[in-house]
């Protein structure tokens, strides 16, 4: 997943987000988690003592909704992260590079060979005209349309 500028943003994030959430629960967790700290200290100081409370409160909840047997907690999780990282981002694009090489790099090789395989490269296109629609996704989704 080199960074020649065909990922989107979204996509990127997602990919970093699902990774530190995949990281959660396993023994690389430490390492992810100094991965994340130590990207975040280079432009935002200020925000690591948050980021890692909230990275250390994630680990918690994933590994009390995996004894429980709860999927939702994983995707809110990553939904929160994802959401950090855009905002990052949108303030300082500068970090995208560096963004891909911590995924890539750091965190991508810490997960387990079942998550791992989740965090691909997806390039999609769609073509739609007069009333069409068209949905796409690199994971899950859920689709609720009103009848027209």
């Amino acid at each position: 997943m080199g960074c020649d500028g065909g990922m989107s943003v979204d996509a990127l994030t997602l990919a970093a987000a699902s990774a530190v959430v995949g990281t959660m629960t396993t023994q690389a967790w430490e390492q992810a988690r100094q991965a994340v700290v130590t990207f975040w200290r280079q432009r935002h100081p200020e925000e690591v003592p948050a980021i890692d409370a909230d990275l250390v409160y994630g680990r918690t909840q994933m590994t009390e909704a995996l004894a429980a047997g709860d999927r939702s907690v994983e995707e809110a999780l990553i939904g929160d992260w994802q959401r950090r990282l855009r905002r990052l981002l949108a303030t300082d694009p500068a970090l995208r590079a560096e963004l891909q090489r911590v995924l890539d790099e750091e965190l991508t090789p810490l997960l387990p060979d079942t998550d791992a395989s989740r965090i691909t490269k997806i390039r999609m296109s769609a073509k739609v005209s007069g009333h069409g629609k068209a949905y796409m996704s690199g994971r899950d989704m859920t689709i609720n349309e009103s009848p027209s």
